[in-house]
């Protein structure tokens, strides 16, 4: 979240901020009740103070009529104090809610836009594969090679869930090694993450565990939820920590599964593996020094694009615009890989991201620093390595041959043991 005062102090850049980011929210109320918890913390202060100056004259030599004066004193100063002590929790449960839907601010380059149709592209890499085939989508050819299986996870799970099977195992294992041997090379921390995370944790990090608006499936009868990603229990690693300064850059990487709840809702390109319910991601994350955060984010991209140079597939890069920024993010990239099987022509579909969120996670989990006797926020960021699914949709599609079988990247073949996959029907 945004800090109180910054929001008070700034309130019609806030507020212009939050018309480019398309979200409802209330700067003005905020700034509002900012003030009135202000006021009522000096308030009880102030009752405090003459509670304790009347403390300490009951403690004095006093007749018995003046003690029983300063004794009622002291009972009405303490029912003031429970009152206005309760005011202040129910004013600050409201400001911490209303603020909690403010975006964070957005970069002054980031375009200012609604829709993705107002992402400008800022590179292209690669060339757009010619075939002389009418090329198939990966459904298709993920039935024909039988390395996916839609029908009966659509039956024992329900829609938007899948079978891998074959060299479609080996396909998303290969996919996993490759993105943890690259981050290792990297220097980043490897881990795998829980795929359950607390609801604060959830919340802190920026996605909302419970409600018709959740994105996420909120665990029944208990304070949890299943993750969307592993940038939410990575940015809980350190919640309630101070990080030394000279240990920043922390880089992290996380693999796990990943639940959804949207799946179905992002309209005709989402079909098969584009758009799931699961799916496993490597994820990057990095808590950075606040003068760094600008570098990391460019960093994050620069893996993220030899991750996909690697794979030979390919892409573009988007900067995103306000509307489509999402609440914690500062600015963010997409790369959007090459997908032949899109529509009649083919067309970009989102592979990764790459956010900086600034401090407005870590103001919420509260991970903070200390440099020369100051304490601050740290700045979070975090950025895809490898969203498999997204991923072996491109590689399907872009490596197809003209007999239905699929060459893969060689670059994965060391951990898949084959070159190619044969179709099968």
């Amino acid at each position: 979240m945004l800090d109180y005062r910054f929001i008070k102090e700034n309130l019609k850049e806030v507020k212009e901020n939050v018309e480019k980011r398309r979200v409802k929210a209330n700067p003005e109320l905020v700034a509002e009740l900012y003030d009135k918890r202000n006021s009522l913390i000096h308030d009880i202060e102030d009752l405090r103070k003459k509670r304790n100056e009347n403390s300490s004259k009951i403690s004095g030599k006093l007749s018995s009529d003046e003690r029983t004066v300063y004794v009622e004193k002291g009972k009405e100063l303490k029912v003031k104090i429970a009152e206005l002590e309760d005011e202040l929790s129910k004013i600050e449960k409201e400001l911490y809610i209303e603020a909690l839907k403010i975006p964070n601010m957005s970069h002054p380059d980031a375009p200012v836009g609604e829709g993705e149709e107002d992402n400008r592209e800022v590179k292209k890499w690669g060339s757009v594969p010619s075939f002389d085939f009418k090329p198939k989508d990966h459904v298709e050819l993920g039935k024909i090679l039988d390395i996916v299986d839609f029908d009966t996870a659509t039956k024992v799970s329900g829609q938007k869930f899948y079978y891998l099977k074959n060299e479609g195992v080996y396909l998303e294992l290969a996919l996993v090694q490759y993105a943890l041997d690259t981050l290792r090379d990297e220097g980043f921390v490897l881990t795998i993450t829980p795929d359950i995370a607390k609801d604060e944790i959830a919340s802190g990090i920026g996605f909302n565990p419970r409600g018709k608006e959740s994105n996420i499936y909120h665990l029944e009868e208990t304070s949890t939820c299943l993750v969307g990603t592993a940038e939410i229990t990575l940015g809980g690693y350190y919640a309630n920590s101070f990080i030394s300064p000279s240990a920043l850059p922390v880089k992290m990487a996380g693999l796990s599964h990943c639940f959804r709840k949207e799946a179905g809702a992002a309209g005709k390109f989402s079909k098969g593996l584009y758009r799931v319910h699961q799916f496993t991601k490597v994820e990057m994350f990095i808590y950075s020094h606040p003068l760094q955060s600008d570098k990391m984010h460019e960093y994050l991209l620069s893996i993220e694009e030899k991750i996909f140079q690697g794979l030979g597939l390919p892409y573009r890069i988007v900067d995103t615009c306000t509307g489509e920024l999402g609440g914690p993010a500062y600015r963010k990239y997409d790369i959007e890989a090459w997908m032949p099987g899109r529509g009649e022509t083919g067309g970009w579909g989102e592979v990764t991201s790459a956010s900086n969120c600034t401090d407005y996670q870590a103001r919420r989990l509260n991970v903070k620093l200390k440099e020369d006797g100051k304490k601050m926020f740290v700045h979070m960021l975090n950025g895809t390595a490898i969203a498999v699914s997204r991923a072996i949709v491109a590689i399907l599609e872009n490596f197809q041959q003209g007999d239905g079988s699929v060459k893969i990247p060689s670059v994965l073949t060391k951990y898949s043991g084959f070159k190619e996959i044969e179709r099968k029907v």
